[in-house]
């Protein structure tokens, strides 16, 4: 990796892991649903000058289809379930939660995509799973003000992005990055549309909590998947996926320097066992026993 995409990529990892910040402040304002509305409405606007290309325009127009799926798994589905968790987790939890993508992508690959794993993966699956469980098994209550739900909400955001990213390796190969983002972000502000203005707020939120979801929209989604797609075109996909260990490291750091989120032992421990699993399940870290021969799926 190169000097400029090793600080991109870490410029990257503390803006994605700010998202998890300003989710947990404007959330309770807003609602989960409007927010994500602002969120994608904003950040398909700062992408607009894109579409004055009109091969470009063509391009999106020709993939709608596939182009609205994925919107509709890789960030409405997915934002608004980790928007909903951030109500009731502290920031620096919900992103180790969403850390756990490279595991669901993985499981959905093998039970709907006939995709191998081999013992290492395997391996990897259930040491992610323990270090969710020593995350989360003091948290899951769903009695009326708990964080079970949270929690749910924020795995099944996980399983959406597993979903999204196994469906987009199938059917956006005629699509560069850019048409991907643009055209995911348009489709998916026109499906928040009705649904984010039916349930926009009372009250208009407060000026943090505007301020928050503006720098969700522009820095955490749009700037943010600029850089994130200059790195993987520059770098490869092994080093771009490094941000997965990063993000929950800044979003920690931010929620307790920020918003007085504690780190406890727990919360260490659990972290350090689901990031380990993950590594093994992407291969990240190889271990040469553990390799020779994929699982049926």
């Amino acid at each position: 990796m190169q000097r400029l995409d090793a600080i991109l990529l870490l410029l990257l990892s503390a803006i994605w892991g700010a998202s998890f910040l300003f989710m947990r402040i404007a959330s309770p304002e807003f609602g989960p649903i409007a927010l994500i509305l602002v969120r994608m409405g904003v950040a398909f606007l700062t992408l607009t000058p894109f579409l004055l290309n009109r091969a470009f325009r063509q391009k999106i127009i020709s993939h709608a289809g596939p182009l609205a799926i994925l919107g509709i798994l890789n960030q409405v589905i997915p934002f608004t379930l980790l928007s909903f968790a951030t109500l009731r987790l502290e920031a620096g939890f919900t992103s180790l939660i969403n850390a756990t993508t490279p595991i669901f992508t993985a499981i959905v690959a093998v039970l709907f995509f006939a995709s191998p794993i081999n013992r290492q993966q395997l391996l990897g699956l259930i040491v992610a799973f323990a270090g969710m469980f020593v995350l989360s098994a003091d948290k899951l209550n769903f009695h009326t003000g708990g964080t079970g739900w949270a929690i749910l909400a924020g795995l099944g955001a996980t399983f959406c992005y597993g979903l999204a990213v196994n469906y987009s390796h199938r059917t956006m190969s005629g699509l560069n990055a850019r048409e991907i983002a643009v055209g995911s972000m348009f489709f998916s502000s026109l499906v928040l549309l009705v649904p984010g203005l039916w349930f926009w707020p009372e009250q208009n939120p407060g000026l943090s909590a505007w301020i928050s979801a503006l720098l969700l929209a522009t820095f955490c989604t749009s700037l943010a998947f600029l850089l994130f797609y200059r790195v993987l075109r520059s770098a490869g996909a092994v080093a771009s996926s490094t941000v997965t260990f990063m993000v929950p490291v800044f979003a920690v750091g931010w929620g307790v320097m920020l918003l007085g989120e504690a780190i406890t032992p727990r919360l260490i421990l659990g972290m350090l066992i689901t990031l380990a699993g993950t590594a093994l399940t992407v291969q990240i870290v190889r271990i040469q026993r553990l390799q020779p021969k994929p699982l049926d799926s």
